[in-house]
């Protein structure tokens, strides 16, 4: 049983809602959302990272910062550039990337199916990173962000959603500046949204995708408002947090590749000969290669790319995580080779998300890394059997495109 429940939302005035919605905090560093809001004042990043409105030298985690995403919004909220629906529904959220749309559920999901494992988790998240978005959640007594999740599709569903927005006008249509498209529509009739209750009651375990600090960072806060109002009944809206649902069969993961910054003390061909044990290389090129297949991967250094292929003996088919090829990687070369023990916190290792290509890569290697490696996508059936067998991916396995926006929705908890 899966959990959908109706909520007021919050959301933008339709005439600010293309000035408002913003990529995910995460994905700005401090100094590009500091351009972004230079840009556009109203957007969502400024109660997102309220660091904006402080001088370099705040630091982004202290109270003051908090206590300005809450004003923000709020102050949003009463001047009219955000409103609230009168009455508790459901909306539909459809994007659109080159030609290809997926279309997603927004409700609220349960608390107690997160801790449940009915929400199920792929992804071990961080102390540090889980601490700044209680904090944001706390302060702005709200859930600002929702949690990306996926679920094993259903043509009952697909049915319900394809026949609403074929009769139903659209409540916002945009194209944003990087191209993606945005549709959103409101389910207010009682008796469909009753039936995408029961839909998804009969959708075994929801899955996230992408937003799993989000997701944890909610529940914790839910879990401090239990033991402030320790007579709760479950139907507080603190019990609940923002999500967007999406079938399996439309999502779309790009590879997540790797850059590191040295050779871990080895020259150019004591590198290359160590790598044979355990890749073969396959063909070199002075042009980009991409993977093009599970267990190949590329990889430039000092001005040339190489394709290598994993040998057998290098993981085991039967695990699902060791048989991903980000394991393969981190297990045959990134450690032993390299020297990356963890690659969360080594500051030797940075990622690069697929969006930005191959050239990306070679800027990076070229500045301030020396070698790169592009990888072929973590596949959304290799990420639900993982979610299923209770097991982690490596940190950086897969790269959600498109993303989804923040301010378009938001969940008061009270």
């Amino acid at each position: 049983m899966s959990i959908v429940r109706p909520f007021r939302a919050v959301r933008p005035e339709s005439k600010y809602v293309e000035d408002i919605a913003a990529l995910p905090y995460d994905v700005y560093s401090s100094e590009e959302a500091r351009e972004v809001v230079k840009d556009k004042p109203l957007s969502f990043l400024k109660i997102d990272r309220a660091e904006v409105f402080f001088n370099e030298q705040v630091d982004i985690h202290s109270e003051e910062v908090y206590q300005k995403a809450h004003d923000v919004l709020y102050e949003m909220l009463e001047k009219g550039q955000f409103i609230q629906d009168d009455k508790s529904m459901l909306y539909l959220y459809e994007l659109t990337m080159d030609g290809r749309s997926q279309i997603g559920l927004v409700s609220c999901t349960s608390v107690d199916e997160y801790q449940n494992d009915m929400i199920k988790k792929h992804e071990k998240t961080r102390a540090d990173k889980e601490a700044d978005r209680i904090n944001h959640v706390n302060y702005c007594d709200a859930n600002t962000g929702p949690i990306f999740l996926t679920y094993k599709a259903k043509p009952t569903i697909n049915e319900l959603v394809d026949n609403w927005i074929s009769h139903t006008d659209v409540l916002y249509d945009y194209i944003a500046d990087d191209g993606i498209g945005h549709r959103i529509w409101q389910v207010d009739d009682e008796k469909v949204i009753k039936a995408l209750e029961d839909a998804f009651s009969q959708v075994e375990a929801l899955y996230i995708a992408d937003g799993h600090h989000r997701a944890a960072s909610a529940v914790k806060v839910a879990t401090m408002r239990r033991a402030e109002f320790p007579s709760y009944t479950g139907e507080e809206e603190f019990n609940f947090f923002l999500s967007v649902a999406f079938p399996d069969e439309q999502l779309y993961i790009m590879d997540y590749n790797r850059v590191v910054k040295d050779l871990n003390g080895l020259d150019k061909e004591e590198y290359l000969n160590s790598i044979l044990d355990k890749f073969e290389v396959i063909r070199e090129s002075n042009e980009p290669i991409k993977s093009e297949k599970k267990r190949n991967f590329t990889m430039y250094l000092d001005a040339k790319w190489y394709l290598l292929q994993a040998k057998e003996g290098t993981y085991d088919e039967t695990d699902p995580v060791s048989s991903l090829d980000v394991s393969i990687l981190q297990n045959n070369l990134l450690t032993p080779i390299l020297g990356i023990g963890d690659p969360r916190v080594d500051k030797r290792i940075d990622f690069v998300g697929g969006i930005r290509g191959l050239k990306a890569l070679e800027r990076r290697a070229n500045s301030d890394m020396m070698i790169a490696f592009a990888l072929y996508p973590t596949s959304i059936n290799e990420l639900i059997d993982i979610a299923d067998a209770g097991a982690l991916m490596p940190p950086k396995s897969t790269w959600f495109e498109p993303k989804l926006r923040s301010g378009l929705f938001i969940h008061l908890l009270k």
